[in-house]
């Protein structure tokens, strides 16, 4: 990152109270890779063209008007995931997650009007983004120590001890820093400065654990007409209902082995939960210039989200004879209580998540359009665009959205338009299908310093006869993203690598009537 862009998070965090906005949340509503139904995850989620199929109410609604019957579909699956990371050349893992994953699922009403024209109605849910993770990393650290993100908040503020601890406006992080002496004042040089104990330790033990839950579940109505088998339109109207849990232990220890430098540990928890609703839009259209191809263009609106926050932290110091007491503990309700500020551990507030678009193509051979039985099978390709720079938060129930402007130009700077590219084809046989398919996601970060990735490599079943059909998928995903503990203004900041691997099993369920 840029000095520029790390005065300015620090400026972020130092202003926020304990429940601030990150870029980070901003993240995690737009770089996400949906789930779908059996078939198509099968295809890699290609779904930008290809139609009929319950998925394009998520993908390009005008998929729908290739429907001529309804139709009613059950997507349950299971995932399995392990994170694996590097810190400061020390590599860890995580404990296997696993949980429930609820693919495309709905009903789908196909019919022709008075006049011949098909038009399709659909209702479907599906899971759009899934948090569900445990993240582990440690390491040895001679540079820096995540105390001294409080260190500089403090020095910035001007404030003398008593008056920071009784001030709304600094982080709860830091005036429990201050209450456990964690951080507190030193003449150096004939200067009084700021520090941070574990600054004292030449070597730092450094251990991070975190552990979400929760996802974004989208309730959608959708709409699409077919003029002459050649045009198809349709729309989309989606309610996204968010819910996310973090929870953090952060250990930091003396590794010299020093018991006289006036720090041994300390233990930072923090557990943090966002929640809300809000709408979004999907277009789309395809069209076909032959029976055997089909070209499609979507184009998904932000979601306009109302969240709410909340968080509560705890710190714990052990500061060997720096204080009167070996060890001195604080959460953040005893803050409020002891210098009699207003509790400030919730906020809502709004987001916008950034614009999508999505061109494909597909190429049916063997029959086309003309006779389904007739047809072999096909390929199909989406390329996506995410303008992950885009996202911006506003104030929801204050008028100063100063702290606000601030972040949105912090995300534009920090985040960029990512990639999505998917492949995906299928062969029939009779009444079975066989499919695989192929997704690949680019970095969201201008750092290029930082690596990150998707991949999702499929492959899956089809079955159908009588208007039953069942489809079984196996998706294998490798994720490489990136997490930094915390970040500071005056130094470079360390991070750890993630590495996040796992399956995904997923079936599909359904009937024509």
């Amino acid at each position: 990152m840029t000095s520029r862009m790390l005065s300015l998070l620090l400026g972020l965090l130092c202003s926020a109270r304990l429940a601030a906005q990150l870029p980070e949340d901003a993240l995690r509503t737009s770089w996400t890779v949906p789930s779908g139904t059996a078939r198509e995850q099968a295809i890699g989620g290609a779904m930008g063209s290809l139609g009929g199929d319950i998925s394009a109410v998520f993908v390009n609604p005008a998929g729908l008007g290739l429907y001529k019957t309804r139709e009613f579909v059950l997507s349950p699956g299971w995932s399995l995931l392990r994170d694996r990371t590097n810190y400061r050349g020390t590599g860890s893992s995580a404990d296997l997650t696993n949980h429930f994953n609820l693919g495309t699922s709905g009903l789908v009403i196909g019919y022709t009007n008075a006049r011949g024209v098909s038009n399709t109605f659909a209702f479907a849910v599906n899971r759009m983004a899934n948090f569900n993770s445990h993240t582990y990393y440690q390491g040895q650290n001679d540079y820096s120590s995540f105390a001294e993100q409080y260190a500089e908040e403090f020095a910035s503020s001007g404030l003398s001890i008593d008056e920071a601890f009784t001030s709304p406006n600094i982080s709860y992080g830091t005036r429990m820093a201050l209450y456990t002496s964690l951080i507190d004042t030193a003449t150096i040089n004939g200067n009084l400065q700021v520090i941070a104990q574990p600054q004292k330790a030449a070597l730092l033990n450094q251990q991070n654990d975190l552990r979400s839950t929760g996802g974004i579940t989208e309730l959608a109505f959708s709409l699409a007409t077919n003029i002459m088998d050649k045009w198809y339109f349709g729309g989309t109207l989606g309610i996204p209902i968010l819910n996310y849990t973090q929870e953090q232990t952060y250990f930091e220890s003396d590794d010299t082995g020093n018991t006289n430098n006036d720090f041994e540990s300390f233990t930072y928890q923090e557990r943090f939960s966002s929640k809300g609703v809000g709408f979004n839009g999907k277009l789309g259209v395809i069209f076909k210039p032959k029976q055997e191809w089909r070209l499609g263009l979507a184009i998904h609106t932000p979601t306009f989200y109302g969240l709410s926050d909340e968080a509560s932290s705890s710190l714990v110091a052990r500061t060997e004879h720096y204080t009167s007491l070996p060890q001195v503990s604080i959460n953040s309700d005893s803050v409020d209580l002891l210098s009699g500020t207003q509790p400030a551990n919730s906020i809502n507030y709004n987001l916008n998540t950034p614009w999508q678009f999505i061109v494909s193509g597909s190429y049916l051979f063997g029959g086309g359009d003309r006779d389904i039985r007739q047809q072999k099978g096909f390929v199909t390709a989406d390329l996506e665009y995410t303008a992950n720079g885009g996202s911006r938060f506003h104030p929801a129930d204050v008028t100063d959205d100063g702290y606000f402007n601030a972040l949105n130009s912090t995300v534009k700077s920090y985040y960029k338009g990512s990639f999505g590219a998917r492949l995906g084809g299928e062969m029939k046989f009779n009444i079975l299908m066989a499919r695989a398919g192929l997704a690949y996601y680019t970095s969201p970060y201008r750092d290029g310093g930082l690596s990150a990735n998707r991949v999702f490599i499929s492959g899956g079943l089809g079955w159908r006869n009588r208007g039953l059909f069942v489809d079984l998928t196996y998706v294998e995903g490798f994720v490489r993203d990136v997490h930094f503990p915390y970040r500071l203004a005056d130094k470079a900041n360390t991070f750890a690598t993630l590495k996040r691997s796992g399956g995904t099993i997923l079936a599909t369920v359904g009937f024509k009537f």
